[in-house]
C-alpha cells in the first residue's frame, strides 16, 4: 500500500495495513492506541446536543482521547464508548452519561498522523543523546499549574481577590495548602498549585459549587492531565 492509497480518514484496518507496509511490523488497534494515535468517530448533527456542533449542521469528526475511553478500546471492547470528547471548536466537552456508543468499524485515524508515525517510532528507537541533568523547575512544572492558569480557571468563581492571594506565593489554604511544596523556594513567581487540592478547597472554604469546578476541568486544556485525579477525589468524597 502506498502513501497515496491512505485516505484522509483511514479505517483501523487501512491504518494497520499501511503501517505494517512501512514499518515491517504487525499492527492492531491496541498498538495504534499505544503508539499515541488519536481515533475519531463521525457524529451526525443532533439537535439534542447542539452545543457540540456549533455551525456544523452536518456533523463533525469527534476525537477520542480521554484515558478511560482509550483504555477500554485498548482492552478489546466490542464497541466504542465516548464519555469525553471535543466539540466542533476543539473545546473539551463531557458527554451526557453514559456517553455515546459507536461501532468499532466507525473508528477513523487521520492520514497526516498515521504518516508521521513511522518517523516518530524511528526517532524513539535511537539511543538518547547525553544531556545535562533536568533542572528542578522542569520537574516541578509537571506537578502543578502556575498563577496565570489558576486565575484563568478559577478567579471568576470566587469573590476574594484570588490574584492578590496568589501574588505572594501563598498556599491559599494553610502554609502550603494547594501550593506545590517547594515550588516557590527560589522565587514566588515560580510557585505552582495543585488544581485538584485548590478546587476542593474553593468548594469547602468558599462554597464554589462542584458543577462549576467540574466545568473548569473540562474547559481548560491545561487541566486535562488532572481530570482523572479530580474525578477520583470526588468519588472518594462522595460528591
Amino acid at each position: 500500500m502506498t502513501t497515496t492509497e491512505l485516505p484522509f480518514r483511514a479505517t483501523t484496518e487501512q491504518t494497520c495495513a499501511w503501517l505494517a507496509a512501512h514499518t515491517g511490523l504487525p499492527w492492531t488497534l491496541a498498538r495504534l492506541l499505544e503508539a499515541g494515535l488519536t481515533p475519531y468517530v463521525w457524529l451526525d448533527y443532533d439537535a439534542a446536543h447542539a452545543d457540540l456542533f456549533g455551525d456544523a449542521n452536518g456533523g463533525y469528526a469527534a476525537p477520542i482521547f480521554f484515558e478511560g475511553d482509550i483504555a477500554r478500546l485498548a482492552a478489546g471492547s466490542e464497541d466504542v464508548l465516548i464519555t469525553i470528547t471535543k466539540d466542533v471548536y476543539r473545546l473539551p466537552a463531557t458527554l451526557p452519561a453514559p456517553g455515546f456508543r459507536r461501532a468499532l468499524h466507525e473508528l477513523r485515524f487521520l492520514k497526516k498522523e498515521v504518516e508521521r508515525l513511522p518517523a516518530k517510532l524511528a526517532r524513539e528507537a535511537e539511543p538518547p543523546p547525553a544531556s545535562a541533568p533536568t533542572p528542578a523547575h522542569a520537574t516541578e512544572s509537571k506537578l502543578g499549574i502556575d498563577r496565570q492558569q489558576v486565575l484563568a480557571a478559577f478567579a471568576a468563581m470566587v469573590k476574594i481577590d484570588l490574584e492578590a492571594a496568589l501574588a505572594g506565593g501563598g498556599g491559599i489554604f494553610g502554609d502550603d495548602g494547594a501550593r506545590v511544596k517547594g515550588s516557590a523556594r527560589k522565587s514566588k513567581n515560580k510557585a505552582l498549585w495543585n488544581p485538584v487540592t485548590l478546587a476542593l478547597g474553593l468548594n469547602e472554604v468558599y462554597r464554589v459549587p462542584i458543577p462549576r469546578l467540574k466545568k473548569a476541568f473540562v474547559s481548560h486544556d491545561f487541566l486535562f492531565p488532572w481530570l482523572e485525579k479530580w474525578e477520583q477525589s470526588l468519588q472518594l468524597l462522595g460528591k
